[in-house]
Order: structure tokens, then sequence, then C-alpha cells
């Protein structure tokens, strides 16, 4: 069921709620990375979806038109995995702002893999976090616009 008005699709509502969607993007995926609920990596998140595809609630896929063609096939093949799997799809632009959130590049360390990022749930219990519901909320009324992968632009801070 789409619940979206005309209003919250064009014009400067449309920007406040981008606005507030990247806030609450950014919400979840500071909760979740202390949790240990963040997989960073096209390979790690091919894996863990595969073991255990149930306990994603959210996929993040870079948008920084990355020209890789291995890459593009990999994004593809999640991208249908999560669909077929009822697992929200976002496509993040921002990578610099992103990396900053999930603690940035240690020195001496390997660069982090964003490409691809997923957000678990923590094992004890169900996450019933209010910003999850708007991202979750956020995405089901872009499929109801058939954008099936919505782009959020994270803000600099």
């Amino acid at each position: 069921m789409c619940n979206m008005t005309f209003e919250e699709t064009s014009g400067d509502n449309s920007s406040e709620r981008m606005e507030s969607v990247a806030k609450a993007l950014e919400e979840i995926l500071s909760s979740a990375l202390p949790q240990g609920c963040i997989t960073v990596g096209v390979y790690e998140a091919a894996k863990a979806l595969n073991v255990d595809p149930d306990n994603v609630v959210l996929c993040l896929l870079a948008a920084d038109g990355e020209e890789d063609v291995a890459l593009q096939i990999h994004f593809t093949l999640i991208q249908a995995f999560c669909c077929e799997n009822d697992i929200n799809i976002l496509r993040v632009s921002n990578m610099r702002r992103l990396a900053e959130i999930l603690g940035g590049v240690k020195p001496g360390a390997e660069a982090m893999d964003l490409h691809c990022i997923l957000v678990t749930n923590p094992q004890s219990a169900l996450w019933k976090d209010p910003a999850l519901s708007k991202v979750n909320r956020f995405c089901t009324d872009c499929r109801c616009l058939d954008q099936w992968v919505p782009v959020v632009n994270l803000p600099d801070r």
C-alpha cells in the first residue's frame, strides 16, 4: 500500500524528508556498529546473506558511480537477492561520510570496502528502532513509486 502524498514526492517537503531519512540512516549505523550488527564489504555481505538472510534488516550499496564491471554484477546479484527476501536496499552517496560514521580507516589498517554494508538484527531480541522504521517506510514508499533502490545522500558534518 502506498501512503505517500503528492507533496511528499515533490518540492521542499521531499528534500526535508530526504534529510530526515539520511539522519535516520546515520542513527541506525551509529547504534548498530557497537552492537556488532554491521557487515562491511561485498564478499562479506554476500556470505552473510547466504548464511542468514532473515537476520538482515537493511542493505546499503555505494552510489559512487563505480565503473568496475565485476562490482556491478555483485550489486545486481545482491539487489536481486534482497528483493527476493524482502530486505530493504538503499544506494548511499558520500562514501567519505559513511566511512566517518563507521569509524574511518585506522592507521596501518586496510581500507574498508564500503561498496556494500548490511545491517542485521542484534541476536538478543528484535530491534525496534524508530530510525529503522523511518528508513523502512521510506523504502516502501519509494517502491510504490517504482523506485526500487532509492539513493540517499549523507550530508557532511
